[in-house]
């Protein structure tokens, strides 16, 4: 979607530095040189999967499901500029590299697990458009396939009502076409990340790296346990206590609970990477969660 992939593309991007955590970590040079060089095979890999896979994705959602992509905002491709598809599909590759640039910084200057924390920005935002959205019904403009069945959401609807247009909506032709991208999307995302990470077994310090299924537990707990649940606790708690309090009570939550050391469940999703980390200003191996 138009309103969500700009996050996306950015926890994408600070998610591929962060499998290439070890490898970014230990080049030789001052940390200022380590990051966005033409030469570095994981950039070229964020760029390839951005431009190749992820950016045409969008562009192919857009002009097949416009009502949909722009999350029930725009009525048929007349009333979309030229322009501003133009900036979509750039802003799926741009965003893309400024996630792993940030992150890249970040694992050069040992502060891997805030590198971490950059794709669970990006994922966040991404979730919570797709939740709460502008106005509450960011879950209702994404169940809804076009502008006619969004409509037709009742003003308060219950949760049989909404599991029912969830169903239909699970068997419509932009559903069975994410479906088909996922396929295609997902297995090469996981395969890097988890290509990327084992190869940073070979770099000193690395100490025993996880195994493939562990790393593909972590990322999938993290994106879909950690991120999304973040997002719906965030929408319930705006729902409850309004805009005002509820943004502030959401933020004070996930620091709390998601982003603290030791116990947030962001962090413990970060030791089961066992991926490097500087904490007392002294780099050291981050324990597994359990």
């Amino acid at each position: 979607m138009v309103q969500v992939d700009v996050f996306w593309s950015y926890g994408i991007g600070a998610s591929f530095a962060t499998a290439a955590a070890y490898r970014l970590a230990n080049r030789p040079g001052s940390p200022h040189h380590r990051v966005l060089r033409w030469s570095d095979p994981y950039l070229m890999g964020t760029v390839l999967y951005c431009s190749l896979l992820f950016a045409p994705s969008g562009v192919w959602l857009l002009w097949g499901f416009p009502d949909w992509e722009t999350m029930q905002v725009a009525r048929g491709h007349e009333v979309l500029p030229a322009w501003l598809v133009a900036l979509f599909a750039a802003t799926n590759v741009s965003q893309g590299l400024l996630g792993y640039w940030v992150a890249a910084r970040l694992i050069a200057a040992g502060r891997v697990y805030a590198a971490f924390l950059q794709a669970g920005v990006g994922y966040l935002g991404m979730f919570f458009i797709l939740v709460h959205g502008w106005d509450g019904r960011g879950y209702q403009r994404f169940f809804s396939a076009d502008r006619k069945t969004f409509a037709a959401w009742p003003e308060h609807p219950g949760f049989g009502q909404a599991l029912t247009r969830v169903g239909d909506w699970l068997s419509s032709p932009v559903a069975l076409t994410l479906y088909g991208m996922g396929a295609v999307l997902v297995p090469v995302m996981l395969k890097a990340i988890v290509s990327w990470l084992g190869s940073g077994r070979h770099e000193p310090g690395s100490g025993a790296a996880p195994g493939h299924v562990r790393i593909v537990l972590a990322v999938l707990s993290a994106v879909f346990g950690v991120a999304l649940g973040s997002a719906v606790a965030s929408s319930v708690l705006i729902h409850l206590l309004g805009w005002w309090l509820g943004v502030p009570a959401a933020v004070a939550l996930i620091a709390l609970a998601v982003v603290r050391r030791g116990t947030g469940a962001a962090h413990r999703a970060f030791g089961l990477l066992a991926l490097p980390d500087v904490h007392g200003g002294r780099p050291r191996q981050v324990p597994s969660a359990g």
